[in-house]
C-alpha cells in the first residue's frame, strides 16, 4: 500500500510595530511576537510593513492587501474545522 505524505509550511502574515537590530516586534491579531529579520535583511522591513512569519523567521514582505487575504482565508479555515474563528 502506498501513502502519499503531504507536508505543508504555514507561515502568518504579521505587521512589524518594532525593530531592534534583526528581531521585529510582529503584530498578529493584536498578539505580539518576536520574528528574525535575518532572512529578509536586504528586502529593507521596516516598521508598519506586513511579513510572513514561519518558525519565528520573517520569511518575506507582504502587502497590506495581501496579509489581509491571508488571514481571512485563515478564518475560513478555522471556521470550517472547528467552528469557531481566530482571533487575527
Amino acid at each position: 500500500m502506498l501513502f502519499k505524505v503531504f507536508l505543508l509550511c504555514l507561515a502568518v502574515p504579521g505587521r512589524v510595530v518594532e525593530i531592534e537590530g534583526e528581531v521585529a516586534q510582529v503584530e498578529i491579531g493584536g498578539i505580539r511576537k518576536e520574528a528574525s529579520l535575518a532572512l529578509v535583511a536586504k528586502m529593507g522591513i521596516k516598521v508598519g510593513d506586513y511579513v510572513l512569519i514561519h518558525t519565528g523567521y520573517a520569511i518575506t514582505k507582504v502587502d497590506e492587501k495581501e496579509a489581509e487575504a491571508i488571514l481571512a482565508t485563515w478564518r475560513m479555515v478555522m471556521e470550517a474545522e472547528d467552528g469557531g474563528a481566530p482571533q487575527f
